[in-house]
């Protein structure tokens, strides 16, 4: 056990005392050698009863095993519908890995240094973490369509930024103030946003944390969950996660469009085919079609996609577009990883291949997730102009 007059003093070490019990956060960032260092050395100091690590399982096993890509079931992921948070973990992974690699470390290596030195200490691990894929979904739920569009461009452009930091900008960062400001920030421009990425997760670690065994626990974190972390702990009473940790269903009006529009549209068709016989319900069918077919197959072409996936965005899109629960790109995409899988080696290079523009032609998962992209707009863009013209044929 520590002696407390030997403590460490930092800003980024903060001793909470709550419920009979010591709990030392540790501020950290994610990008940071001093903070691996600052880890192992409070660690070894304290010989706490149990680490609590600002991770979930699935974020430490691919920290800890380099990310096993070849146990990546891509075809599972886009049958589940999972391309969108696909991509934002490797755009967030890439734009992490530039970060560290300017200052010579990987990201997550504090949290990993954390592990280790408890696994040599004999100290029991406790992972903390909300599962990520749970956060991105209810990340990804909680913006309006216009903040998901303004942070997906964000996202695009920094991965082609070369970013600058050093350790000194990383500690000014981590000051308490700079933090505090940073985070009125981002609740500023995005409430929904915040409430998920810090506020939600301030409140399941600090309830993940109580729930670990021991009287004196060392909890390496972000620094940016700290502050919130330590109001949370100082409430001592327990709450119940299940609220925070369920993906939330879809809103209404979105079930609404989502089956509204191809109601309109065979609505329409039909309604034309009565009302103005059924030549001109058929000029509008191909209208259609041809609205819908060509933008996509035009999205498969730039993407490069193989050709039978370029001839199939021409038939398939006029038909997933009136077919809610299935969409162009996802069926476009799956066929594309089925006639060229990505091999292993473009798999474990895909967070540096995606900072590079060409990259996402030479890369086959980066090509898988053009084809996807491109092919979903082309197919938006036809239901809007198909769709337009068979309701101002109605009347």
């Amino acid at each position: 056990m520590a002696d407390p007059e030997n403590r460490i003093e930092s800003s980024d070490v903060h001793l909470v005392r709550a419920d009979g019990r010591e709990i030392t956060l540790v501020g950290t960032a994610h990008i940071s050698r001093e903070s691996a260092d600052l880890v192992r050395e409070v660690i070894e100091r304290e010989r706490p009863d149990t680490v609590c690590i600002e991770l979930d399982a699935q974020r430490y096993e691919a920290l800890s095993q380099k990310q096993r890509w070849e146990s990546l079931d891509l075809k599972q992921i886009i049958r589940n519908r999972q391309l969108a948070p696909l991509l934002a973990n490797l755009l967030l992974a890439s734009y992490q890995k530039r970060l560290g690699g300017a200052l010579g470390v990987v990201p997550g290596t504090e949290l990993l240094e954390a592990a280790k030195v408890a696994d040599e200490l004999g100290i029991e691990v406790a992972l903390c973490d909300r599962d990520v894929r749970v956060t991105l979904r209810r990340a990804w739920a909680s913006m309006s369509l216009w903040n998901k569009a303004q942070l997906m461009a964000t996202f695009f452009a920094s991965i082609f930024e070369s970013p600058e930091l050093t350790e000194e900008d990383l500690r000014r960062i981590r000051d308490r103030d700079v933090l505090t400001e940073l985070m009125d920030e981002l609740g500023e421009a995005l409430p929904d946003l915040k409430r998920v990425l810090i506020d939600e997760r301030d409140t399941y670690l600090a309830q993940r944390i109580r729930e670990a065994s021991g009287k004196r626990i060392v909890a390496v974190v972000g620094a940016g969950h700290v502050e919130g972390m330590k109001r949370a702990l100082q409430e001592s009473r327990d709450v119940d996660l299940s609220a925070i940790d369920e993906i939330p269903p879809l809103a209404a009006w979105v079930k609404w469009i989502g089956w509204g529009v191809p109601t309109v549209i065979l609505g329409g068709l039909a309604w034309i085919g009565i009302t103005k016989g059924a030549a001109a319900a058929g000029e509008n069918l191909a209208f259609w079609v041809v609205a819908n077919g060509v933008p996509s197959l035009i999205g498969a072409i730039v993407a490069l996609a193989h050709p039978v996936v370029i001839v199939s965005a021409f038939f398939v899109a006029p038909v997933t577009s009136l077919i809610p629960v299935v969409g162009a790109g996802y069926v476009l995409a799956f066929l594309q990883a089925y006639l060229q899988p990505p091999l292993v080696s473009e798999l474990e290079r895909v967070s540096d291949d995606i900072s590079t523009p060409t990259a996402w032609w030479r890369n086959r998962l980066l090509r898988i997730l053009l084809v996807f992209i491109l092919t979903t707009v082309g197919s938006l863009i036809g239901t809007y102009v198909g769709g337009i013209e068979i309701v101002s044929n109605l009347f």
